[in-house]
């Protein structure tokens, strides 16, 4: 390896004042949402702005043996985009263009740095829309978005980011350009090497731009259902009913007993029943209030109160006690948001297990979950103080229970992960899902793309 003071040398004489050496931003790139912090800071923060910048950080990281982590808003959950001690922290932040909308062909070319919520707002005068919708929708980028394989609320009826990526563009560790997938509804040829990349968590290569599959805003009700039910299974057993009716919610979202309690207390709004779990559910398109109308007779023949509304404005104030589940959590200590999804059959299995967790270790992880697609998000709450960049670590106790957890959900045919990735905190357990072959062919995929192993190195697999 080149010495470092050699490569912020190259660096800068290529990139100028694009190479940002400020303690500030350093530290900052050592950190995302899950509270992860990596070991020391990285050399530099190279803030791209074109796909030729990310070009010429990759090529001087390949001659000089630099590691470098790409990053984006730094909203992960996994410690995936974490830079440490040796690392350069490419940053596509500003790479923040919407480049190209074709509402004939349901497409649109975007830059890695965009806010999904700013596509989404740019694309709305063209009656098109991008389904994704992860719960950091406000704050995420696409290209963070396509690195995690991330989901949302909406993905029980339209699909998580896998589903509506077209093709990306693709610097590989040496600095070349790929241009990969295609336009086209249909495109069989050769290996389908865009939905590898996508979930890849940086890995592969760097995001330069994405081709997505968009869909178009199409009139009619949104309906919202708010359903109570007695205790978090029975809850998660309507769930299960709604799914085996063939009906198709857009959003099905559960909360248990202390997330609710805890969003309720956060929003200054009556304590909910003690004990008791919550369905929000919506319907959308021509057929929604009949849909909502069915939905609500399913719940209420599994033992719930039900509430229809066919106003949308009602319908965003339900939604909004969902999506303040993460400041709640925050109002109560430190969290260690999680994520693991099982079979949506499984899912009252699931919060069995999370019960038995609780009981076993001591404590109560607050949970909510898609419950359209059997994803959940538990979280464990702890009490300590940050150092002095914020960071706090989870203690030994919480990844004992986390374990148990993530050991739970593996025996119900269930995954680590849904949305969040792997990155650093989930990978010890990786293998135990993929087993050993399956496990050591990905890292040699994986060696495919970047031989040396400078791309994002000791995250998913490890060193």
């Amino acid at each position: 390896m080149t010495e470092p003071a050699a490569v912020i040398e190259r660096l800068r004489a290529a990139l100028g004042e694009r190479v940002d050496l400020t303690a500030e931003s350093r530290n900052a790139a050592r950190v995302d949402k899950s509270g992860h912090a990596a070991s020391g800071v990285p050399l530099a923060v190279v803030h791209a702005a074109s796909v030729e910048d990310v070009q010429s950080t990759l090529r001087i990281a390949s001659e000089t043996g630099t590691p470098v982590v790409t990053r984006g808003a730094g909203t992960g959950l996994a410690g995936g985009a974490n830079a440490g001690e040796g690392e350069i922290a490419l940053s596509v932040r500003a790479m923040d263009r919407l480049l190209e909308v074709r509402p004939d062909d349901l497409l649109a070319v975007v830059e890695p740095g965009m806010l999904n919520a700013d596509l989404n707002a740019a694309l709305a005068p063209h009656g098109l829309w991008w389904a994704p919708d992860p719960a950091s929708r406000a704050i995420s980028t696409v290209g963070g978005n396509i690195a995690t394989g991330a989901g949302g609320l909406l993905c029980a009826k339209y699909g998580v980011v896998r589903d509506a990526v077209l093709g990306v563009d693709l610097v590989l560790a040496d600095g070349r350009l790929m241009r990969l997938g295609h336009r086209t509804v249909k495109g069989v040829t050769g290996l389908d090497l865009t939905s590898l990349v996508i979930g890849s968590e940086g890995m592969l290569g760097v995001v330069v731009g994405a081709t997505l599959k968009l869909r178009r805003l199409v009139p009619g009700e949104v309906c919202t259902i708010a359903a109570t039910f007695p205790d978090v299974r029975t809850a998660a057993e309507a769930s299960a009913a709604v799914t085996a009716s063939g009906l198709q919610p857009s959003i099905m979202e559960l909360m248990d007993a202390a997330s609710l309690a805890a969003v309720h207390a956060l929003l200054s709004l009556e304590p909910p029943t003690p004990g008791a779990a919550q369905l929000t559910i919506q319907t959308d398109g021509p057929a929604a209030v009949t849909e909502a109308d069915e939905i609500g007779a399913v719940l209420r023949r599994a033992g719930g109160t039900v509430a229809v509304s066919h106003d949308r404005e009602e319908g965003e104030r339900l939604l909004a006690i969902r999506r303040s589940m993460h400041p709640a959590m925050e109002s109560l200590g430190t969290a260690l948001i999680e994520d693991v999804s099982v079979p949506r059959s499984a899912l009252p299995a699931m919060f069995d297990e999370i019960a038995r967790v609780e009981r076993e270790h001591g404590m109560t992880i607050p949970t909510v979950a898609h419950a359209g697609d059997g994803n959940l998000h538990p979280n464990f709450i702890f009490q300590a103080e940050p150092d002095a960049y914020g960071v706090v670590e989870a203690p030994a106790h919480i990844w004992a229970a986390a374990d148990d957890l993530f050991r739970a959900a593996l025996r119900l045919g269930g995954t680590l992960t849904g949305e969040h990735g792997v990155g650093v905190l989930k990978r010890r357990w990786l293998a135990d899902e993929l087993g050993d072959d399956q496990w050591e062919l990905q890292r040699s995929i994986a060696r495919v793309f970047d031989p040396r192993g400078i791309l994002n190195p000791g995250k998913v697999f490890g060193a």
